[in-house]
């Protein structure tokens, strides 16, 4: 009897072929993964950055109303200065009795400039208003938060949930992946 050529594909092959087609899919789903949180961190810091540029128009307009000595500022001035950084687009205070006090305490927010009301809360809407669309500031997406300082016309913005245990822009911008 003539064995007759069989064409097919042995167990071996099928079983190296899906071990090669394992490992890159594992290879994939990790590429992505990672793509995915550059991407995350990315947006969080570009939200941050869009908030810190529109947050600093405001304090510099704000120390500009103190005038070139603000330790001579009228009580006018002040007044003046105190209302470039409220309004409907700006936020709204914190104050030690809201809610979300204890969690700004804990992101690194210091209770003195809570006090001192330099702490303010974005909402969606807020943002809105200043001109960032499809960005939520909520409980559930975390606040955005910026904490201004007219003596030295800075702002620094804060989000509540944040990035890998960073919370601040500052701290955000370090991170390299």
């Amino acid at each position: 009897m003539k064995r007759e050529n069989q064409k097919g594909v042995t167990l071996i092959a099928l079983t190296i072929t899906i071990i090669v087609l394992l490992i890159l899919a594992g290879i994939t789903i990790y590429t992505s993964k990672e793509s995915v949180k550059k991407a995350n961190l990315e947006g969080l810091k570009t939200n941050m950055l869009l908030i810190q540029t529109k947050a600093k128009e405001y304090v510099e307009n704000a120390s500009f109303d103190l005038g070139v000595n603000p330790a001579n500022a009228t009580d006018e001035m002040k007044t003046k200065a105190q209302s470039e950084l409220t309004g409907e687009d700006k936020g709204t205070i914190v104050t030690s009795s809201d809610s979300i006090t204890s969690k700004l305490l804990a992101i690194g927010i210091s209770q003195e400039d809570i006090n001192n009301g330099k702490v303010y809360k974005l909402t969606t809407e807020n943002l809105e208003k200043m001109g960032i669309k499809d960005v939520e500031s909520n409980d559930e997406d975390g606040w955005y938060i910026i904490v201004y300082n007219i003596d030295d016309t800075t702002a620094e913005i804060y989000h509540t949930i944040g990035y890998d245990g960073k919370h601040s822009l500052t701290e955000i911008e370090q991170i390299n992946l």
